[in-house]
């Protein structure tokens, strides 16, 4: 990857879903359009670094500057959704279990948000999720495991999607 057409191209072809992501890591389309433009300043610095497919690499750094940017706001209190007209569409979706999701997402911490958006939207496995994320696998378990149980109190109508109510004493 060393061309100046390399980097646009990718970009054209790239960017809807790398907002898409974004979008749900941020739960908010300003946010979600800041945190892909950084990415890709970023990867157009480093362009000539590049090997082989660019895109893990501007996710990898979307997802460790979207828990940065987490860690430097933490405390401020954190916006709902925004107006309908600024979220993705997701038509093949129920809009209110797509509501529900949303709301149930913005209730978890960004660390949260990320492994879940890394491990059921991007489909990676913990040790991939672990990886990207620059963590332990275990520690990549036990924050899915967190936000999945977050989800279950916060939106139990959403227990066809993330699974059964976990068993007393934790055992799922």
């Amino acid at each position: 990857m060393t061309s100046k057409a390399d980097f646009e191209q990718f970009v054209r072809a790239r960017t809807a879903s790398l907002s898409r992501t974004a979008y749900l890591l941020t739960q908010d389309a300003h946010a979600a359009e800041d945190l892909v433009q950084h990415a890709l300043l970023q990867a157009a610095r480093a362009w000539h670094r590049i090997e082989g497919d660019p895109e893990p690499y501007v996710r990898r750094i979307m997802y460790t500057t979207n828990i940065s940017w987490w860690r430097r706001r933490k405390g401020v209190v954190e916006h709902g959704l925004d107006a309908a007209g600024d979220r993705p569409a997701a038509p093949e979706a129920d809009p209110a279990v797509r509501l529900t999701l949303a709301d149930a997402l913005s209730r978890l911490t960004s660390r949260q948000r990320t492994v879940l958006v890394l491990r059921f939207y991007e489909d990676l496995t913990e040790v991939e999720t672990a990886r990207v994320l620059g963590i332990r696998p275990g520690t990549a378990k036990s924050l899915t495991r967190q936000a999945l149980t977050r989800i279950r109190v916060v939106a139990p109508e959403l227990a066809d999607l993330v699974g059964s109510t976990p068993s007393p004493g934790g055992a799922q």
